[in-house]
């Protein structure tokens, strides 16, 4: 599999297949490169529908630049240890900020979510971040409270009285929850509509089956979502016998 930078000719080539309505992997196989270069390169360079290559080689030869000519960044919080490879950490950290934004997240939001979320502690200030990211304090802020505001992560004053970002360990179970009650108020609002526009009516019978569809996919994330966090969060306890039994420690 070829490495290194996209050439100018594969990024016409990306640009052609968006035009054709590729997905992603399959323009990703016919360059023989990895679906998530494919990914990233789209997505910082203007998305699916306004990706141009020239702008986006140019754009790529001006980053290489300043990279070239400006000293490394401190990582603050975020640095590297236990004998990683920074640049495959920056990489990969990109690559996850982009999957967020695929999913429907902000990018200044994914930017800092993937930072807490790879930080060993599981949480940063705002210096911290705005370090990291190299932005302004005012965009670390307004993503901070459009995470919070979303039950992503939560905020303490440590023992300098900064104000921490944590993302807990079971953000992803909150965030699932959080979803499938979403999609149970869409079938509440749907089986509302039934009434209202008259009962064995057409557009009454597709909002019933919407409110179905929406009512036995939230029961069934929530229940998964239950099962799940209960194998992954239960620890083998020793019994009076010397053999394990499960026992939950969550509270």
């Amino acid at each position: 599999m070829p490495g290194g930078r996209l050439t100018q000719q594969e990024r016409q080539q990306i640009a052609l297949g968006l035009a054709d309505g590729l997905a992603y992997a399959e323009i990703a196989r016919r360059l023989d490169r990895p679906t998530s270069t494919i990914t990233r390169e789209v997505m910082r360079n203007g998305g699916p529908t306004a990706y141009r290559a020239d702008l986006a080689h140019r754009a790529t030869e001006r980053r290489a630049h300043r990279r070239k000519h400006t000293p490394p960044r401190e990582h603050g919080a975020l640095a590297q240890g236990h004998g990683r490879d920074d640049e495959a950490v920056r990489e990969y950290e990109e690559a996850f900020t982009t999957l967020l934004m695929q999913q429907g997240l902000p990018k200044m939001m994914a930017r800092v979510l993937t930072c807490l979320f790879i930080a060993d502690a599981g949480s940063l200030t705002a210096s911290e971040l705005v370090q990291h990211l190299q932005v302004s304090p005012a965009s670390v802020s307004k993503a901070i409270a459009f995470l919070e505001d979303q039950g992503l992560i939560r905020r303490e004053r440590d023992e300098r009285r900064r104000e921490r970002y944590f993302v807990d360990d079971d953000v992803w179970y909150q965030s699932t929850i959080a979803s499938a009650r979403g999609i149970a108020q869409v079938a509440e609002t749907a089986r509302q509509g039934v009434s209202v526009l008259g009962p064995g009516t057409p557009a009454a019978a597709r909002l019933e089956n919407i409110a179905r569809f929406s009512d036995f996919i939230s029961e069934s994330i929530l229940r998964a979502a239950e099962q799940v966090r209960e194998v992954l969060y239960t620890k083998p306890e020793a019994s009076s016998g010397g053999t394990a039994k499960p026992s939950s420690d969550r509270g």
